[in-house]
């Protein structure tokens, strides 16, 4: 009889406490709804201009920064209303593009509250906005087939080791029989992790519209960690919450590229794929592009395809005794020998990495060595490998 009435009244308790949290809720809910709301910024005008406005009635200053403004700019002075808000138009057309920026309130850094789209470059968080046109059309999801991206995990004999790693396989592919394919490795920048090149570089989305639109032969699209020393992106490897660092340890010291021969080969034993060195490309930005000059040197047989985005080109001095690094002439000149159908190089005019790519070129041109070259505008931005990619994979295993 005890127990009767002590269940009746935890239960009546708990229907009680779910009654509160329904009308918190539905309070928190109305308030949400009918709050008045500032205007989500930013806003691209019609003459191409974007406007970016931040109510701080309060705020003795407030400047907003993004790779929008001209290299080397510094931030724009946000100009205050008498109604509080803060407004800034650029005065000139902000080209199509993705663009991140932030805003800096009296010294201190924050995000525009007015714009739900944020995206974490390593250990800071900036908000997204983009101007749409020809430039960007490749970027955006379109009624068009699309490709799967898979999280898969695998394990690195070489580094003795479980890792994580992004897959898209195309529109069509069945893991069970039908077609095989070719594959394309593309690896990120320091940095960076797994994730980067789907959500900075939109590779799925490009890759979707390039061969929806016949430019692009459907391909596999790997898409590695290259910091050995992490499983994984932030949240998901083993030190979870640790910071996100820019230069983590052993990432160009030779050992991812020793090691890279373990993904290529649970690539080849786990996805329908077409084993031959003429059906596998690879390609990767900054430190990525520094992977790529030197896992493709040393294993000429593996790819032939080359892609370097702004890449690095010169080891750390105390890893120049690496066997990964040494005799690099040698290692280059065997690599030509087998002729690569393609071999890409892409930097920016103002990428401080130029004098390096520069020196490559001088050497390939000296010996010979044929390979596409593109310079474009800017520096070391996700403006430019964007563009690499949508300009290298309609390249790639041409039949």
């Amino acid at each position: 009889m005890l127990c009767e009435k002590f269940k009746q009244g935890a239960v009546k308790i708990v229907a009680a406490a779910f009654a509160l949290l329904f009308s918190f809720g539905a309070a928190q809910a109305q308030e949400i709804l009918y709050r008045d709301k500032t205007e989500a910024t930013p806003i691209v005008n019609a003459d191409g201009s974007v406007t970016f406005r931040y109510n701080a009635p309060k705020a003795e200053q407030v400047l907003v920064s993004g790779d929008f403004l001209p290299q080397g700019q510094r931030p724009a002075k946000m100009v205050k209303a008498k109604s509080g808000v803060w407004e800034y138009t650029t005065p000139f057309a902000v080209e199509p593009e993705i663009y991140t920026y932030t805003l800096q309130v009296d010294g201190l850094r924050q995000l525009d509250p007015t714009n739900l789209f944020v995206w974490r470059n390593i250990s800071d968080l900036y908000n997204i906005f983009i101007v749409e046109g020809d430039a960007t059309s490749n970027y955006l999801i379109k009624d068009v087939p699309h490709g799967t991206v898979s999280t898969v995990w695998y394990y690195s004999p070489t580094l003795r080791k479980n890792r994580r790693m992004c897959i898209y396989t195309p529109a069509g592919y069945n893991p069970r029989k039908g077609k095989k394919y070719p594959v394309l490795y593309l690896l990120h920048g320091m940095g960076g992790d797994e994730t980067a090149w789907l959500d900075f570089g939109r590779a799925a989305q490009i890759m979707d519209n390039l061969i929806a639109q016949g430019k692009a032969e459907p391909m596999i699209v790997a898409m590695p960690n290259g910091n050995i020393s992490e499983e994984a992106a932030p949240l998901c490897n083993s030190n979870c919450y640790n910071m996100p660092l820019f230069y983590l340890p052993n990432t160009m010291d030779g050992g991812f590229e020793e090691s890279f021969t373990d993904i290529v080969e649970y690539i080849d034993s786990s996805y329908r794929t077409i084993k031959k060195r003429s059906a596998r490309a690879i390609a990767g930005l900054s430190m990525g592009g520094f992977h790529s000059l030197y896992i493709s040197a040393n294993y000429p047989q593996l790819f032939g395809a080359v892609g370097l985005f702004s890449p690095a080109v010169v080891p750390a001095k105390e890893y120049l005794e690496n066997n990964i690094y040494r005799d690099t002439d040698i290692k280059f000149r065997k690599q030509m020998e087998k002729n690569p159908p393609l071999y890409w190089i892409g930097i920016g005019s103002k990428d401080p990495l130029y004098p390096q790519v520069e020196a490559l070129r001088k050497k390939f041109d000296q010996c010979g060595y044929k390979y596409t070259y593109r310079e474009s505008e800017g520096g070391h931005v996700w403006t430019n490998w964007r563009i690499y990619l949508r300009e290298f994979a309609p390249l790639l295993f041409k039949k």
